[in-house]
């Protein structure tokens, strides 16, 4: 099977929200810290499922679903940098992935919908 690139990123972006996550923990931020664990591992699963669909219609759900999740993570880190419970540094490092992931998951939609 061809290695996924989507997968791969969204895995090593799942580790990041995982550090995040126990950083807001440490912090006693958990509903916060749920939230992105949540939503930003979800965009791995997502991707993961789609691999395995038992058809182009399951592939493409699979594949909105990890869009839709990126684009929650998206909110929470940006609430999180308006709420100051991360600097400036963090998030835009974190939105580049985010941002990297929902072109790259938007690109496959349209490939897969052709």
């Amino acid at each position: 099977m061809k290695e996924n690139i989507i997968l791969q990123k969204a895995l090593l972006f799942g580790v990041r929200i995982i550090k995040l996550s126990k950083y807001l923990d440490d912090r006693k931020e958990k509903i916060l810290a749920n939230q992105i664990l949540r939503s930003g591992t979800s965009i791995g699963a997502n991707v993961a499922e789609s691999e395995y669909s038992a058809s182009k219609a399951d592939f493409v759900n699979k594949l909105h679903i990890a869009q839709k999740e990126a684009g929650e993570t998206k909110y929470w880190l940006q609430l999180l940098k308006l709420s100051l419970l991360i600097d400036e540094k963090m998030f835009e490092s974190m939105c580049v992935d985010v941002d990297k992931l929902l072109k790259m998951i938007g690109t496959s939609l349209v490939t897969a919908k052709k």
